[in-house]
């Protein structure tokens, strides 16, 4: 059972392993949302994500007998680094599967840490079927990314350090996959303090636990969809399950568009690198209802492969029409592609591409389509091009993908 008296024996030994994560205050964010909000950033963590903790935590419970055996677990990247990380430490060999789709930097970053890795499955609870076949196969000692309460204990080690500094928390955001986290957080803080209040927050895509408290008992999804890889979990645990229920006020379920906007947020504001399921709880501080609170998202991990980063700013400068792309039509005759630029130029528009199409139409002296990405200052400025553009007879349509348009303003 998870007591007090197992949370702080976890959180003294998972203190020699992790790095001291401050509270982060938010001055952007308490003034978006009107409350204090502060940042537990466990993606500064050593090995880029809280996992450690648990991980930590485990190994040194396991009978030396168990240890002898190596170490076997499933992972969508985050506890597989936790696990390799921490078993290196022990002197354990360890083997990790992950999905076939997780990022290429958590594959070599967990490789880098010793351990033997096995790609299997497109999500982790495929991937985790397969490290239960190998461990029967090989002998090995399975350690569950979430569905154990001693990787939870050490996980509530995060709780501990959050009420400690912040005595007067009055909300604490977790992001949720299979539940560890969360039920360590959840459980701890209302031991210490019955008073707060705990908001779980899980991806649109993958909101097992959700579903799960809905309906009363575990649930598995069909399927689950999402960008936010660490917490893309078709099943929550049982063995957590009552604790989530007991302990969790309420839970919250993030669009993948959020945590886009999120990322940027962050970047821009706090020179912060979060990957998506870290970001669960900063795009969860737009929904909460309340006023004049002191909040804490925990940022559970940051990492994020550079492929991944550069698409999400892209689309992130999209969403928020930092950039967009319009396609007008001109006659086909010197000067008309100049006088566009004349006026784009006035209207302070930055021109990134551009396009010159004569084959849009049979009669190329009727109309040739000129394609414009731009730079812009938000959504107003956006509209502001589009007007100038449409009060000089060009009749601009933006261009929401390859061959597909919306009329503008």
């Amino acid at each position: 059972m998870l007591t007090l008296e197992k949370f702080e024996e976890a959180s003294e030994v998972v203190s020699k392993v992790t790095l001291e994560t401050k509270l982060v205050y938010s001055e952007y964010f308490s003034a978006q949302t009107g409350n204090k909000v502060y940042f537990k950033p466990e993606n500064m963590q050593y090995t880029g994500a809280y996992k450690v903790r648990g991980a930590y935590y485990k190994i040194s419970t396991l009978s030396e007998e168990e240890k002898s055996r190596g170490l076997i677990t499933a992972s969508a990247g985050n506890h597989a680094q936790g696990v390799a990380y921490a078993a290196k430490l022990a002197g354990i060999p360890a083997t990790i599967v992950m999905p076939t789709t997780t990022p290429l930097m958590k594959v070599n970053r967990t490789k880098g840490y010793g351990a033997e890795v096995i790609l299997e499955g497109d999500v982790f609870d495929e991937a985790c079927n397969h490290a239960y076949k190998v461990a029967e196969e090989r002998g090995l000692t399975f350690v569950h990314p979430f569905n154990d309460l001693d990787i939870a204990a050490g996980q509530g080690s995060i709780a501990m350090e959050i009420v400690k500094e912040l005595p007067t928390v009055d909300y604490i955001l977790v992001p949720i996959g299979g539940g560890g986290l969360c039920t360590g957080v959840s459980t701890l803080a209302k031991m210490l303090n019955p008073k707060i209040k705990i908001i779980g927050v899980e991806p649109a895509g993958a909101n097992c636990m959700q579903e799960s408290i809905r309906q009363g008992k575990v649930v598995s999804l069909p399927s689950v969809n999402t960008i936010a890889d660490g917490t893309a979990v078709k099943c929550p645990g049982d063995k957590l399950f009552s604790y989530i229920q007991d302990n969790v006020d309420e839970i919250i379920s993030i669009e993948d568009s959020e945590l886009i906007v999120a990322f940027l947020d962050m970047v821009e504001n706090h020179k912060m690198v979060v990957e998506n399921s870290g970001l669960l709880t900063v795009a969860a501080l737009k929904h909460m209802k309340v006023d004049n609170k002191k909040i804490v998202s925990i940022l559970s991990g940051g990492n994020m492969d550079v492929i991944t980063m550069a698409s999400i700013v892209q689309l992130g400068l999209i969403q928020r029409d930092r950039i967009f792309t319009v396609s007008i039509l001109l006659p086909d005759k010197p000067g008309e592609l100049a006088k566009v630029s004349a006026l784009l130029a006035k209207e302070q528009g930055n021109v990134i591409r551009l396009e010159h199409n004569q084959f849009i139409s049979i009669n190329r002296n009727s109309a040739v389509e000129l394609r414009i990405t731009l730079e812009a200052f938000g959504t107003d400025h956006k509209n502001t091009i589009m007007a100038a553009l449409t009060s000089q007879g060009y009749r601009p349509k933006l261009v929401k993908s390859k061959g597909t348009y919306s009329d503008g303003c």
